[in-house]
């Protein structure tokens, strides 16, 4: 028998047998009495028994330990209380169900913590009926799934969560965007965190002596152990990840100043919406109509200057000085590129040269990998742990024997998300705990010939016939989909039910290992109203900002579904004047109004039908495309995010970007700074400079 399989044969016995005597034992009883430590002398048991109840410590299961005070010899006895084993009831609503089943439907498969989400479902739902076999929702889809995507991401992945759990240092090579290298790491690994999605590692890093962020598509290889210890560090009590989760892109880095940045009553209501948490909105003293100003700490002069940029003439860069000066020399160097492309054109030659295939970046990694990801469910990335399997399968083993009701294999392997042969050898390895005197907690039967199980629970199995409490992986799987979702289920709350899994747990898993980061626009205000008006099949009337047009709409819209992408969250939906399918960002909904009339779903509208195009890819349904060149500073982001179309010497590249309006397009080149320069088309090249024109000259007030 495997050296794993003999300590989850111990553990479990170890568990049983605490909770069944319901009093205090010593470990002379525990050697005596339990399965998988009679055989074995003094000093054997001693270290068994000490991992033992260290990993138990460490899956959340705490045994009691008492120390003999009568002057005897100090003697420890342990015990097991049922609330350190079992997961308190939750009094989930009807509602907060319904969203818990949508929750699974939407992420099952993609989900990089989907297996253990499963199980996590199957435990706080216990006796209500499972998320697992709820009718499909259509009411939400999601383009960002949290998925790592693709093999070598998973492994990685895998490694690292691993690595967190263990509190074990690991070593990799790493590629530096700022640096263009490849270098040595050596980090303590204490959180991940899915941002834009992307999943990063936040740790401590031996050679920087600081606490660093590292993208895992931009790890080469493999990552190891430091070293053989059973534990190499232990996490600060201070560590907070919500203070590398909540920055803006400015903000990534040592912190250099606090910009001030002018916004007209145009647009005030967006900002201050969406981007407070990350500064503070303050009245402004400008003479030109702006009557508010942002303030915010920026680490990085570029990113700051690209965001105000991006937000045209309803923006304008007050202080410091060091921001006006680089904002002057971005809007020189735009204009200077862009009033005489020819050298820039014609460099390395007329002829466009294909770019090669990347060796490594995410984007393709990640674009390779979703197609085999969505075939086939051995992508899965994070496997949770064999124990918080076995206990799953010996409440469903146990229910159904005092039911009296026989299993179907294949319902079972489903349920769980096992082969038959990992069934069939789960099955083996409960019907071996027991803890001594023929006091075994179950035995199963498998029936091949029927494709049943048969389960006949023994007097002790009380003790697993309740749910136990989910171990981290689970509870982090859980939260983690929630916080994913948010508040965009129209089905019921996730908010409420998030509350009272935390609740329960004594603790809220984002603290312990992974945080999902919501998206950089916050929409809380509006979704309720379009979940509602999509609940109840009511026409919504939506004020909405067209931010490459620069002006405000009204659109009276059949609202189907909300769906996530790379920018945020969207509403997707029928317009009836345009007689098409519309896709509204949340963030640029200034308000949405229900009406009283209702309407009729149409058979032909597919609410998903985006998810596997611009929602995920970020490229927008085009009818031009665009060829924009790429400086050296900045063609290695560019090539993580475009379709590279030709490389050149200088380190100078060219992409292909498709666009459906020009003033789109504008907005996007203005953000790069000066970084990009639009090649062809002509006429938006020249919409480019007649936008740096309107910017170089002080603005009248916007109202």
């Amino acid at each position: 028998m495997a050296k794993d399989t003999e300590k989850l044969i111990r553990q479990l016995s170890l568990i049983s047998y605490l909770m069944a005597e319901r009093r205090p034992v010593t470990a002379l009883e525990i050697r005596r009495d339990v399965e998988g430590y009679s055989g074995m002398n003094e000093d054997a048991f001693a270290r068994r028994f000490y991992a033992d109840r260290a990993e138990l410590e460490s899956l959340g299961i705490h045994l009691t330990v008492d120390r003999q005070s009568d002057g005897a010899a100090e003697q420890e006895n342990y015990s097991l209380r049922p609330e350190n084993f079992h997961l308190p009831p939750i009094a989930f609503t009807d509602e907060e169900l319904a969203a818990l089943q949508t929750a699974l439907q939407l992420l099952d498969g993609e989900f990089a913590y989907a297996e253990p989400l499963r199980l996590a479902l199957q435990q706080i739902t216990w006796g209500r009926p499972s998320p697992l076999r709820a009718p499909e929702q259509r009411s939400v889809a999601l383009a960002i799934t949290a998925s790592a995507g693709g093999h070598e991401l998973s492994a990685r992945l895998a490694k690292v969560e691993t690595a967190i759990f263990r509190n074990k240092t690991i070593t990799f090579d790493y590629y530096t965007m700022e640096r263009d290298e490849v270098g040595p790491r050596k980090v303590d690994p204490y959180h991940l965190l899915f941002q834009g999605g992307a999943f990063y590692v936040l740790g401590y890093a031996h050679e920087r002596k600081a606490i660093r962020v590292f993208r895992l598509s931009r790890i080469r290889g493999k990552i190891a152990y430091a070293t053989k210890a059973e534990h190499d560090f232990k996490r600060p009590a201070d560590f907070d990840p919500r203070v590398y989760a909540n920055r803006a892109e400015w903000q990534f880095g040592a912190e250099r100043g606090t910009a001030e940045i002018a916004i007209s009553e145009r647009i005030a209501w967006q900002i201050e919406r969406h981007f407070s948490r990350y500064g503070e909105i303050r009245p402004s003293q400008q003479p030109d109509g702006r009557d508010r100003a942002f303030v915010t700490s920026y680490a990085s002069p570029r990113m700051i200057v690209s965001w105000v940029l991006g937000l045209g003439e309803n923006a304008r860069l007050i202080g410091p000085e060091e921001l006006t000066e680089e904002l002057q020399r971005r809007l020189a160097l735009l204009e200077e590129r862009h009033a005489d492309v020819t050298g820039i054109a014609h460099a390395d030659g007329d002829a466009h040269k294909e770019a090669p295939a990347s060796d490594d970046d995410g984007t393709r990694e990640a674009q390779t990998a979703r197609g085999a990801e969505r075939e086939s469910r051995s992508e899965a990335t994070i496997r949770p742990e064999r124990f918080a399997r076995l206990v799953t399968l010996a409440s469903i083993l146990i229910q159904a024997g005092r039911r009296g009701e026989r299993l179907k294999i294949t319902e079972i392997c489903e349920q769980l998300q096992l082969s038959e042969d990992e069934l069939r050898e789960d099955i083996s390895v409960l019907n071996v705990v027991n803890f001594g005197g023929g006091s075994y907690v179950l035995y199963a039967e498998v029936h091949d010939e029927e494709g049943e199980i048969e389960v006949d629970p023994e007097p002790y199995s009380d003790n697993f016939d309740r749910p136990a409490r989910l171990l981290p992986v689970e509870a982090k799987a859980l939260v983690a989909a929630i916080d994913l979702i948010g508040e965009h289920i129209p089905e019921g709350s996730l908010t409420s039910a998030r509350e009272k899994i935390v609740a329960a747990l004594g603790e809220d898993p984002m603290d312990q290992g992974l945080h999902v980061a919501h998206a950089r626009s916050e929409d809380g205000d509006v979704a309720p109203q379009l979940t509602q008006a999509i609940s109840e099949r009511r026409l919504v009337e939506l004020d909405y900002y067209k931010e490459n047009e620069d002006e405000f709409s009204l659109r009276c819209v059949e609202p189907y579904a909300l769906t996530n992408g790379r920018e945020g969250w969207y509403l997707a939906s029928f317009d009836p004047q345009k007689g098409e399918m519309r896709h509204f960002r949340l963030d640029r909904i200034r308000d949405a109004k229900l009406t009283d009339e209702r309407f009729e779903p149409r058979p032909e509208v597919d609410p998903a039908a985006e998810v596997d195009g611009w929602l995920r890819t970020g490229e927008v349904q085009a009818s031009r495309t665009a060829r924009l060149w790429i400086s050296p500073e900045r063609a290695r982001w560019a090539r993580e995010q475009r379709r590279v179309i030709e490389e050149r010497a200088d380190g100078s590249i060219v992409v292909e970007l498709g666009f459906a309006g020009v003033e789109w397009l504008v907005r996007e080149v203005l953000k790069e700074a000066g970084d990009a320069v639009i090649l062809e088309p002509q006429d938006a090249r020249e919409a480019l400079l007649g936008a740096l024109a309107r910017l170089k000259v002080a603005p009248a007030a916007v109202s």
